[in-house]
């Protein structure tokens, strides 16, 4: 396999992360971080020394986080997201966090190996909110299969 597929998505939090309306939501990143690690087709998902993500700042905001992972396929990754456990807490995610009215999502080819940092993932979304879906900067809904 000479290529991977590289997630990164944000989210704006409803409350502060140690607030007790996303209680819940912190409670559930270890099991549904754990059921990405054993997911198969998983590769790589940033973290810190918390396990997750959640301390990662990309803006002034510290509402807004990320997720970033690496997958072997658009089909790993959708495996993933839709499989029931995910799919439960994701039908969950307007409890925690509010609709941010444009692109929160982008998926892009690497080479085998790049770890992709939050700078080119933050890029890649920008391409995708300005440009629209392509094949460096795609959705679930409309992907583009890995480079020849």
């Amino acid at each position: 396999m000479t290529h991977h597929l590289a997630q990164f998505n944000v989210g704006r939090l409803l409350a502060p992360i140690d607030h007790p309306d996303t209680a819940e939501f912190v409670a559930g990143l270890d099991p549904i971080n754990a059921l990405a690690d054993g997911a198969p087709g998983f590769v790589w998902r940033l973290q810190t020394e918390s396990g997750n993500a959640t301390e990662v700042q990309v803006s002034d905001d510290p509402y807004l986080i990320v997720n970033l992972s690496v997958w072997e396929s658009v089909d790993a990754l959708r495996d993933y997201v839709f499989g029931a456990d995910h799919a439960a807490y994701l039908r969950r995610r307007r409890e925690w966090f509010s609709r941010l009215g444009e692109a929160h999502l982008v998926l892009w080819w690497i080479d085998a190996g790049h770890v992709p940092t939050v700078e080119e993932s933050l890029e890649r979304l920008e391409r995708l909110r300005t440009e629209g879906p392509s094949p460096d900067a795609f959705t679930l809904a409309r992907p583009f299969d890995a480079p020849a």
